[in-house]
């Protein structure tokens, strides 16, 4: 068992030949007697829903508040187009990202990863690594459970909850656990793994969770391709040899401490940021009445 992101990359390295996903099925069964056929075969049926909420989301069909839907086939269009200023890859995870959530949004089954509110930068990160790395069905559970074991230490130790520690809890702590997978599932060591987290979290310290109407939509499913999109950047950055200067588990740290010290009216409430504006209140209004 690990308790922090040092820890796990120790143990990772010396017990397990750098493999972290083979460190978080002995802690699965550390933790719930789970045995590793047992574990794979519910890893698998995630990656299940994860790659159909990509399918399924993919359409012009708007959610039941009418706030969300169609903004990932928008992008899909786009990029087909080959108009676009970015890296297919990267577009590809934000498009993918947005597809998650927009489903989600509609009602459709989504895998929480952490929650339900940042379920999309996970699959989109995952989905696109799948294309650009030519992942095996192994290696994509690998990634999973790589991404799982980071995850449990930011949660044990920061939060995963926007109403706990806003924003930067949920799709950040998302962003954060993509982008180490990404970095392992690419070659590189548990080591740089971490110092992606440490890139990601670093950028989203502070990010508020201010739901339009109380509903994950507004700004939700945008900030998941966002997320997805830091998580490509990160993955590099760690893969060129860039280094944090603050050590990643003060990073997580810092952000529990900032979670802390955040307003409630931050913290999906929606009495404060995009819920609150004009617009926002408006909308609220209409979806719910007066």
């Amino acid at each position: 068992m690990f308790y922090s992101i040092k820890e796990l990359v120790e143990q990772a390295e010396l017990d397990y030949q750098g493999n972290v996903a083979a460190l978080m099925i002995a802690t699965e069964y550390e933790l719930t007697g789970r045995k590793k056929e047992e574990v794979l075969r519910l890893m698998t049926r995630n990656l299940e829903v994860m790659k159909a909420s990509v399918e399924l989301g993919l359409d012009e069909r708007k959610s039941h508040s009418g706030l969300t839907g169609g903004d990932a086939i928008k992008l899909q269009r786009y990029m087909d187009s080959g108009r676009s200023l970015s890296d297919y890859t990267v577009l590809t995870a934000a498009k993918n990202a947005m597809a998650v959530n927009e489903h989600n949004a509609k009602m459709g089954v989504v895998c929480a990863t952490p929650t339900a509110g940042s379920a999309g930068c996970l699959p989109a990160v995952l989905t696109s690594a799948i294309e650009k790395l030519n992942l095996t069905h192994e290696q994509q559970l690998d990634f999973l459970l790589a991404a799982g074991a980071f995850g449990l230490v930011i949660a044990n130790n920061a939060s995963i909850s926007g109403a706990e520690g806003g924003c930067q809890a949920e799709v950040g702590s998302a962003s954060a656990m993509s982008a180490a997978a990404l970095v392992l599932a690419a070659g590189g060591s548990p080591y740089q793994a971490s110092q992606a987290i440490c890139f990601v979290i670093k950028n989203m310290l502070g990010l508020i969770c201010d739901p339009v109407a109380g509903l994950v939509e507004v700004p939700c499913v945008k900030r998941n391709a966002m997320g997805a999109s830091f998580a490509f950047i990160a993955a590099d950055m760690a893969l060129a040899g860039i280094e944090s200067k603050i050590p990643v588990d003060e990073v997580i740290d810092a952000m529990y401490q900032v979670g802390s010290s955040m307003p409630s009216a931050f913290r999906e409430t929606a009495e404060g940021g995009l819920a609150t504006t004009p617009t926002g209140l408006t909308l609220s209004k209409e979806i719910f009445g007066q």
